[in-house]
């Protein structure tokens, strides 16, 4: 059988993944080490997920607006564990001008330092404290719940497109509350909300709970995450949702008068998901021949392609590949208009319906002279490239049956792809690993999935010493899955009463 990648996931999954987003015209390099260019197809699927993310947003009160790219440094000095967790990643202004040198390049000006330097947004938990800090008054003026679109800079040293870049795209929530109780309720909603977001628009499994100490967003008290595990077994942090008690709110100064007359710090939470939830839709359902995009993301879930032959027959099947596409346009799946893409580029069809595959269009339809004299349509479903016979997979049928039924397709496939992910997952976690030994063979081999174990929650030196022995053997420490059984040993690292299950793994 021959594929559409030059390299398979057996072969090279770190290279196939690399191809993915080639072949599939998701992104580019830019020229800046770290930053890409998000082309029309791998941005397309970001605009569906702000606009099915947005929309579960908003439904919770939580109200849009925008803040500067550009912080002042004091900003975050004032909260110590949170500078101290971002400094190496701050990109940081400290001129506004350049002037030309006279051999031909242009250096700062000396004249046009900066009185402060401007770190480039990483986060925004203190330029919104800032504001916060202006807008709470009152114990009336709780809970205040806003949320950004927007691009943050994280210089990192290790970069791989929509995993791990210097610029990425996300949407970060942040709220204040006056009680410690109301922050946490909106921090396991934002959670849950996420968790959902993954299983029913991405078609993506995932793991919810709590991360260890060693793993807390810098400055937070508790953090959140769901875990999705890669087709290699690894892990991937695809959002995280924190409770960051009154520190942040300390330091900005968001403080409101109680029902008695009181002063009280707020408490706060932030959470966020960005681009990587691309990375992870790639490397959970792709295959060798390209993405396998969820109906509920994909840019267009249907695209006709029409076999046309520079002949007499080319405006009947152009006629007739138009109608069909009104057909669709008028059916609703997932609660919104089918969308569907009539592709009248002038090309193969063969080329076409390659391009189309890798690019993961979830239904890609055939149309040439026969079909139009037969009233049929060919059918190819990208969750079910090929047959039994390792053929590709094209059925020929009614076109007003194809028409009739679109919808329940689309979505028998996007519960395909989540039925053959969550299969992956859950056959992949181990549960019988009880010592240290047994943990690092657990994780020899190709894919080694994760591994959940008894858990005393260490602290301090000790918490530092498993790290230290995770670092060892390439691991980490993931999350407390909430839905986990009971703890019911002694932890495998401190041979001290479990208090919960940990998920250990590799990861991006």
């Amino acid at each position: 059988m021959k594929h559409a990648l030059p390299v398979t996931r057996e072969q090279d999954f770190a290279a196939w993944y690399q191809a993915v987003i080639s072949e599939a015209d998701l992104a580019e390099e830019s020229g800046v080490r770290g930053c890409m260019v998000i082309r029309p197809w791998g941005y397309g699927i970001w605009e569906r997920i702000q606009k099915l993310m947005d929309a579960r947003i908003k439904a919770a009160g939580v109200e849009n607006c925008y803040f500067p790219l550009f912080i002042p440094l004091s900003f975050f000095e004032k909260e110590a564990d949170h500078v101290d967790g971002f400094a190496k990643e701050m990109a940081v202004v400290t001129h506004h001008r350049l002037i030309g040198d006279g051999k031909g390049k242009l250096i700062p000006d000396p004249d046009s330092k900066l009185e402060e330097p401007l770190v480039v947004r990483p986060t925004s938990e203190t330029v919104i404290g800032q504001a916060m800090s202006r807008w709470v008054q009152s114990w009336r003026d709780l809970p205040l719940m806003v949320n950004q679109w927007a691009n943050v800079v994280r210089w990192e040293m290790r970069t791989r497109m929509f995993l791990r870049t210097s610029e990425f795209l996300w949407q970060e929530g942040h709220t204040a509350h006056a009680t410690r109780d109301d922050a946490m309720r909106e921090t396991m909603r934002a959670l849950e909300m996420y968790r959902d977001f993954a299983e029913t628009a991405l078609a993506m499994p995932v793991v919810a709970g709590e991360k260890p100490e060693n793993e807390r967003f810098p400055g937070a008290v508790a953090t959140y995450s769901i875990e999705a595990m890669m087709q290699d077994g690894k892990a991937l942090q695809a959002g995280t949702s924190h409770y960051l008690g009154t520190g942040f709110a300390e330091a900005a100064g968001i403080k409101y008068q109680d029902q008695e007359g009181g002063q009280q710090l707020a408490h706060t939470t932030s959470w966020g998901v960005s681009t990587r939830m691309i990375g992870g839709v790639i490397m959970v359902h792709g295959d060798d021949d390209g993405l396998r995009c969820p109906p509920q993301i994909a840019p267009h879930q249907v695209v006709i392609v029409p076999m046309l032959r520079d002949n007499d027959e080319d405006g009947a099947i152009i006629s007739y590949c138009e109608e069909l596409a009104q057909a669709l346009a008028a059916i609703d799946v997932f609660r919104e208009p089918l969308r569907v893409l009539f592709d009248k580029k002038p090309a193969k069809a063969a080329n076409k319906r390659w391009g189309w595959v890798k690019k993961g269009a979830p239904i890609i339809i055939e149309v040439g002279g026969r079909d139009v004299a037969g009233g049929n349509v060919s059918v190819l479903r990208r969750d079910r490239l090929y047959n039994d016979a390792g053929k590709l997979d094209s059925v020929i049928g009614s076109r007003d049956a194809f028409v009739s039924g679109a919808a329940a397709m689309l979505q028998d496939i996007q519960a395909s792809l989540h039925a053959e992910a969550k299969a992956r997952l859950e056959a992949n976690i181990r549960r019988d690993v009880t010592d240290r030994d047994a943990l690092a063979a657990a994780f020899t081999g190709d894919k080694p999935g994760w591994v959940e174990i008894q858990w005393a929650k260490p602290t301090g030196e000790s918490l530092d010493k498993v790290v230290e022995w995770l670092k060892g053997h390439k691991l980490t420490l993931r999350n407390a899955p909430i839905d986990a059984a009971p703890a019911s040993g002694t932890c495998l690292f401190t041979d001290l009463p479990a208090v919960e299950r940990v998920l250990v793994g590799r990861s991006y």
